[in-house]
C-alpha cells in the first residue's frame, strides 16, 4: 500500500509512547491497520528530558506498529503537551484592497499568518492560531465569512504558545528515530477530536485528559475552542503518593492503583486488606484498601480542583458561557474507579468517560477504543485530515495548470489564424470553451 493511503499518529506521553497507523474507509470511519506501544523513558511531565531514551522508546513503538501492519512508517503527526504550554486571546484585522470582491480563503490565511508574527516572550513560539469568530465591517459574531463582501476583516483568536526548545527537542527525537515530522498538534485538541461529538462542542463541554505526567484541558462552546490549559500533574503523582504512603516500590504502587484503587474512600470496608510481596527475603506488607483509597482520593481531589479553577477562569458561571454538556474525562487516568462520581461531586457538572470509538470502524481492536488511546487516535485523525486537504489543493492546482495549457493552445491558434479566417477562429474558441466546460463539469 502506498504511503498516500494511510497516516500515522504518534503520542509521546510521560508513561507510554503509542504509534497508530490507520486510513479512512469508504464510510468515512477510521480503520486501524496497526498499533505499537512502548514504555516512555526520557519524558517528564510531557517534556522530553532525555533525548537518547526517548528516541529508543519511539523506535520501539514504531517498529511494533510496522510489524503489526506490515507497512513502513515515514511521516508522523505528533502531540505536544507539558507545563510550558500557555494560551492567550488576541484580536487582529486586515483591510482588504478591494471590498467589491468577496472574502475568500486567502484573506483568512492572510489574517491568520499576521497573528503568527506576534512577538512572544523570549524562547516561546506560537503552535496554533485558532480563529473563534469573525467581524466583517463591524458586523460581529460571524462564523464563516467566506463569500461575504467587506473591506475590513477582523477576528478573535485563541493562540496556543509553547517553548521553542521543547518543540525542537521533539523534532530532534522524531528525526533521529528515522521519521519525518508531519505536524505538531496540541494534545488536548487531538483528544477532543477523538472523543467529543459536534453536539457537545456546540452545547459547551470541558474535556479533561488525565495522562501520566499532565492533565490537559480543552473547553468548547458554540463549536469553537474557547480555552486550553495543561496542568503539570497526572496519574504518576498518584502512584508516587501510594509509593511514599505505603513504603513500596513504584511498580507495585502502579499495580495497586490499577487493580484496587478507587477515588472514593467510603467505598472500602476497614477489613479489606491486600498483601504485597516483600523485597528479597522480607516479610510481605499488608495494606488496607481504605488507606489506599484515602491516599488516591486526596491527590485526585487536588487535580480536579485545579482543573475546576481553570473552568471557572474561562467564565463557566456566566449564563452565556455555561457548559451544558458538562465534562468528558479521557486518558489513562480516567479509568480510575469512581472518578466520574468524584468529579460530579466536586464540580456539580454532568460527567462521562470519553472513548475514541465513535470515529473508528466497527471491527477495530477493543484496546484501541480505550480512553488510553484517545490522544493517539486524535493525532491519526489530524494526520488523515491534513492529507485530505493537501490532495484537494493539489487537485485544484492541477485543474488550474490544465486550464492554462488550454488557454495557451488557444492563443497560439489565434496567432496563426489571420483576419480572413474569422469564422473559423470563432469555432476554435467555441470548441475550447466546450472543452473547458466539460473539464470543469467532470471535475465537479
Amino acid at each position: 500500500m502506498e504511503q498516500g493511503n494511510y497516516s500515522v499518529g504518534l503520542d509521546i506521553g510521560t508513561t507510554k509512547i503509542v504509534a497508530i497507523i490507520g486510513r479512512e474507509n469508504e464510510y468515512g470511519k477510521i480503520e486501524i491497520l496497526g498499533t505499537g506501544r512502548s514504555k516512555s523513558l526520557g519524558v517528564h511531565r510531557g517534556v522530553v528530558n532525555n533525548i537518547t531514551q526517548t528516541i529508543s522508546s519511539i523506535q520501539q513503538a514504531v517498529e511494533q506498529a510496522e510489524l503489526n501492519s506490515g507497512l513502513k512508517i515515514g511521516s508522523v503527526v505528533v502531540g505536544i503537551a507539558g507545563q510550558h504550554i500557555r494560551s492567550l486571546h488576541h484580536s487582529d484585522y486586515i483591510t482588504r484592497p478591494n471590498s467589491e470582491e468577496v472574502i475568500d480563503n486567502d484573506d483568512l490565511d492572510k489574517l491568520c499568518n499576521q497573528v503568527y508574527k506576534l512577538v512572544m516572550l523570549p524562547g516561546e513560539e506560537i503552535i496554533h492560531v485558532l480563529p473563534q469568530e469573525y467581524k466583517v465591517d463591524g458586523q460581529s459574531e460571524i462564523k464563516e465569512p467566506v463569500g461575504m463582501y467587506g473591506g475590513r476583516l477582523e477576528a478573535n483568536f485563541h493562540v496556543v504558545v509553547g517553548q521553542v526548545s521543547s518543540i525542537k527537542n521533539i523534532g530532534r527525537c522524531i528525526k533521529s528515530a528515522g521519521l519525518d515530522l508531519g505536524n505538531i498538534t496540541l494534545e488536548p485538541l487531538a483528544s477532543a477530536d477523538a472523543v467529543l461529538s459536534q453536539e457537545e462542542k456546540e452545547a459547551g463541554v470541558a474535556l479533561i485528559d488525565i495522562g501520566g505526567g499532565t492533565t490537559d484541558l480543552a473547553i468548547f462552546k458554540d463549536g469553537i475552542i474557547r480555552h486550553t490549559s495543561v496542568i503539570p500533574f497526572g496519574g504518576n503523582v498518584i502512584t508516587e503518593d501510594i509509593k511514599e504512603g505505603c513504603s513500596i516500590i513504584e511498580k507495585q504502587a502502579e499495580l495497586l492503583k490499577i487493580k484496587f484503587g478507587s477515588a472514593w474512600p467510603g467505598e472500602n470496608k476497614d477489613n479489606e486488606i491486600v498483601s504485597i510481596p516483600g523485597l528479597r527475603g522480607r516479610e510481605p506488607k499488608e495494606i488496607t484498601l481504605k488507606n489506599l483509597s484515602k491516599i488516591i482520593h486526596a491527590r485526585v481531589v487536588e487535580i480536579v480542583e485545579q482543573v475546576y479553577v481553570e473552568i471557572k477562569n474561562y467564565g463557566h458561571e456566566e449564563q452565556k458561557k455555561k457548559l451544558i454538556a458538562g465534562i468528558v474525562l479521557t486518558g489513562g487516568g480516567s479509568q480510575l474507579k469512581h472518578l466520574k462520581q468524584l468529579v460530579e461531586y466536586i464540580t456539580g457538572m454532568d460527567t462521562r468517560i470519553g472513548y475514541p470509538n465513535e470515529h473508528l470502524a466497527g471491527d477495530s481492536d477493543e484496546e484501541v477504543a480505550s480512553p488510553l488511546y484517545a490522544t493517539a487516535v486524535g493525532l491519526l485523525m489530524n494526520s488523515l485530515e491534513a492529507k485530505k486537504k493537501n490532495r484537494m489543493v493539489q487537485h485544484q492546482e492541477e485543474e488550474l495548470k490544465e486550464e492554462e495549457v488550454l488557454v495557451g493552445e488557444e492563443n497560439e491558434m489565434g496567432a496563426k489564424t489571420n483576419a480572413a479566417t474569422h469564422p473559423e477562429r470563432k469555432s476554435i474558441f467555441d470548441k475550447w470553451s466546450e472543452k473547458l466546460k466539460d473539464f470543469l463539469d467532470n471535475a465537479e
